[in-house]
């Protein structure tokens, strides 16, 4: 069974990830692969070849390289193919712009609604940000399911030593210029809508006012200078990744960031953090009895759960999504990739936010999965 329109092949990082989400084990792949061939001639010597074919295979492993952005679904062979016996082993490898064919037993609402969001547009890397300290940067991209990090910047910076800077100068500039092409390189300022410079003390205003602006008005870097407008500086506790979620929770950012899906997640999830500090008997964790007792006013769940390879427990998660939906309340799916879905993981993967407090939910912790 498969739905109805074509939306295209894969085309780009998120695409992939996309299609991470909607493989599961069970499922039919069909796509063009390489398959090693051994031959024997009428002479009797072996030779082995790799052709080009197509394969439909039953899917049983899939992995996912997010910096390769390729996918490699391993499975069995159930079409009659003149390389590939039935039932032999084989893995296609998926990566952006290769077509291939899914078809599934069920699609749930959970699937249907990864395939509308990966074909809408406006679900595009629109947010950058740069996470620094001295002699540390990430440059990342945030999508709506992914923090895509694209370059790790780390190097030496001596100490200031008393009477001689030039040494930990020198060092600075060659660090700060590396953080410049990489952001030149990595940052399509065509999609990307703001650039966030993040950092501690004052390491942020001396790379933003004291070096990339003036070192690209000397070079008359246009695609810096143009773009000026799109950054901003924000307050981080240090240069590591993970310092990301504190600056998208930064008021400035999120209204900044208003019309992205990524800020919208990031806030659903402050809320549930600030509800679980005020209110703790509003903001719970025994989520399938707070549903039962019409009690949930927004739903926070990673993908994570839904590419569980026990049906059961992957239907047990998508019951609890429309169970809700139904209801009345709000559902945030948070990516595993993501900053936030990473945080969320923390919790289990799923938690609440309830319209008023339920009595007895944490009676009896045992009973629940998701305790």
């Amino acid at each position: 069974m498969q739905p109805a329109g074509d939306p295209g092949p894969p085309e780009e990082a998120e695409d992939m990830w996309h299609t991470y989400n909607l493989l599961q084990a069970g499922d039919s792949l069909r796509a063009s692969t390489i398959r090693k061939v051994t031959t024997e001639s009428s002479t009797g010597s072996v030779g082995s070849n790799r052709v080009r074919t197509t394969l439909t295979i039953c899917v049983q492993n899939i992995d996912f390289d997010s910096q390769a952005c390729q996918l490699r679904v391993k499975g069995i062979n159930i079409q009659e193919n003149q390389y590939v016996k039935m039932g032999a082993y084989h893995t296609i490898e998926l990566e952006p712009n290769r077509k291939f064919t899914l078809a599934k037993k069920q699609w749930d609402s959970i699937v249907l609604e990864r395939i509308e969001q990966a074909c809408d547009p406006a679900f595009n890397a629109d947010v950058a940000a740069v996470i620094m300290q001295d002699g540390l940067a990430h440059i990342c991209l945030v999508t709506s399911s992914m923090t895509l990090l694209r370059a790790k910047i780390e190097t030496s910076i001596p100490r200031k030593r008393r009477g001689n800077c030039s040494q930990h100068e020198k060092a600075l500039e060659k660090f700060y210029e590396q953080v410049m092409q990489g952001i030149i390189r990595h940052i399509n300022f065509e999609v990307v809508k703001v650039v966030l410079v993040a950092s501690p003390g004052f390491v942020r205003e001396q790379f933003f006012c004291e070096f990339l602006f003036l070192r690209a008005v000397k070079q008359d870097l246009k695609t810096i200078l143009e773009n000026r407008g799109k950054f901003l500086q924000v307050h981080s506790s240090s240069g590591h990744k993970h310092s990301l979620t504190e600056v998208l929770c930064d008021p400035v950012v999120t209204a900044r960031l208003a019309d992205t899906k990524a800020a919208s997640e990031i806030k659903a999830l402050g809320d549930f953090y600030k509800m679980l500090q005020n209110e703790p008997e509003r903001a719970i964790k025994h989520v399938e009895r707070a549903n039962e007792a019409l009690a949930i006013d927004t739903l926070l769940v990673t993908d994570e759960l839904f590419r569980h390879q026990d049906v059961a427990t992957r239907s047990r998660y998508v019951k609890l999504v429309d169970g809700v939906r139904e209801n009345g309340g709000a559902v945030r799916i948070f990516s595993s990739l993501h900053v936030s879905g990473e945080q969320l993981n923390q919790l289990t993967g799923v938690a609440a936010i309830l319209r008023f407090p339920v009595a007895d939910l944490s009676g009896d912790e045992s009973s629940s999965g998701e305790d």
